[in-house]
């Protein structure tokens, strides 16, 4: 889905929460998302550590996810990417806010992770449980972080959340970046505004969820 919706490409990742056990959580072994199937996936705990004696080759990032879960209770799934749109955001001083409803999720803004604030000068790479806790103590009670440099993260409480939201943070971007071109005043969307449509669209989280699906089901079926 998250391919098809230019948001990742050969890089980026999506990991879930264990629902019967809220300590563990899933994620691929390292290879290209839009590669991944179903024997592709690991179960880690949440010092990201793979369980079961797994041996294939990890994401150099999971330390996102395992650190991310240890803070989050209510955060079900993540998604990391590098879409383009986004990256400008991060790297400068306009702030990623909410220009329709679609993107109510970003009202407050999306909150910067800059590696070289606590680590020094690094590949920016978040490689270790310790960078991974300072993104996460960075995201807060947010639901996007943008990382200098990088790209973003974005949590949901459940996968299809996670998901809608990765594809409408880069939908955002791409349509703010053409609003400020246009050179006058934007209206963004107030925190109220925003709040009441975020909860509007994940009540109907069926819809697109579905759809999205069918898409990637027909492209397989090719």
């Amino acid at each position: 889905m998250l391919a098809q919706h230019g948001v990742l490409d050969g890089f980026g990742h999506v990991s879930m929460r264990n629902p019967d056990h809220s300590e563990h959580y899933f994620l691929s072994r390292s290879l290209a998302p839009e590669l991944v199937t179903q024997d592709d996936i690991i179960e880690f705990n949440l010092d990201s550590e793979p369980l079961h004696g797994d041996t294939r080759r990890l994401y150099l990032e999971r330390y996102i996810h395992g650190e991310i879960y240890k803070q989050r209770p209510d955060v079900q799934a993540i998604v990391h990417s590098h879409s383009p749109s986004v990256i400008p955001f991060a790297a400068s001083s306009v702030r990623l806010r909410p220009i329709y409803h679609m993107a109510g999720f970003l009202t407050g803004g999306a909150p910067i992770f800059d590696i070289r604030k606590m680590f020094g000068n690094t590949d920016l790479l978040v490689t270790c449980c310790d960078h991974g806790a300072e993104l996460s103590r960075i995201l807060g009670d947010a639901n996007i972080s943008l990382m200098r440099g990088h790209g973003f993260v974005a949590v949901g409480s459940s996968l299809a959340v996670a998901v809608y939201r990765a594809i409408y943070t880069e939908l955002n971007a791409s349509l703010q970046e053409k609003a400020i071109n246009l050179g006058g005043e934007i209206i963004y969307l107030e925190d109220e505004e925003g709040e009441k449509a975020d909860a509007s669209i994940c009540g109907v989280m069926h819809r697109p969820w579905e759809l999205w699906k069918q898409k990637v089901e027909e492209r397989l079926d090719q």
